[in-house]
């Protein structure tokens, strides 16, 4: 699924991540102490410091960059529970309008397909993606899944569309109880 994000959408992850960096580089002595990341990543924190303007800028950058090579969900949390920043939430965010994105894209590929073999399109489609998705995501039901899509791309009512991402975002939130509620 990672092959069909685009270079726009990779601009806006690596802005997020820019985001995070910034507000991880202006982590205190004592927040840095319990700080999830690496050594690596401290070094580079511990780098920023007593920089001013463009140096700093591309510190953080640069600090961005060696983020991007680890998982980030751990530091996004610190963040969130630290300082009450809205970064993780905006990621979720942005990671359930990727995936209703990536759905509805197949989706419209695959009509487009039955239209020129003048076959109705169907609900139960032959999908790529929507097995991954539910591996992904185990509490949604694929059904309701199919059946948002496939209202959406018959109609092109936005009221499916929004019903979707809703869907989406329910589902990432939900991964995400869970797997909090496992590390505790």
């Amino acid at each position: 699924m990672a092959d069909l994000i685009s270079r726009s959408e990779l601009k806006r992850i690596y802005k997020q991540v820019g985001e995070l960096a910034k507000e991880v580089a202006d982590l205190s002595d004592k927040d840095l102490k319990s700080f999830p990341g690496g050594p690596v990543i401290h070094e580079e924190i511990l780098a920023t410091r007593g920089l001013k303007g463009g140096s700093r800028n591309r510190q953080i950058k640069y600090l961005a960059k060696v983020m991007r090579q680890g998982p980030l969900d751990e530091i996004y949390l610190f963040v969130t529970n630290r300082k009450g920043s809205k970064l993780h939430s905006k990621k979720q965010f942005h990671l359930a309008e990727r995936l209703r994105d990536t759905l509805i894209n197949e989706a419209m590929e695959i009509k487009q397909q039955c239209q020129s073999m003048q076959i109705p399109f169907e609900p139960t489609w032959e999908s790529d993606f929507i097995p991954e998705i539910l591996e992904m995501y185990p509490n949604l039901k694929e059904k309701e899944l199919r059946s948002v899509i496939h209202q959406y791309i018959v109609t092109h009512n936005k009221f499916h569309y929004r019903e979707l991402f809703r869907v989406m975002k329910a589902a990432v939130a939900s991964k995400e109880r869970m797997e909090k509620s496992r590390q505790h």
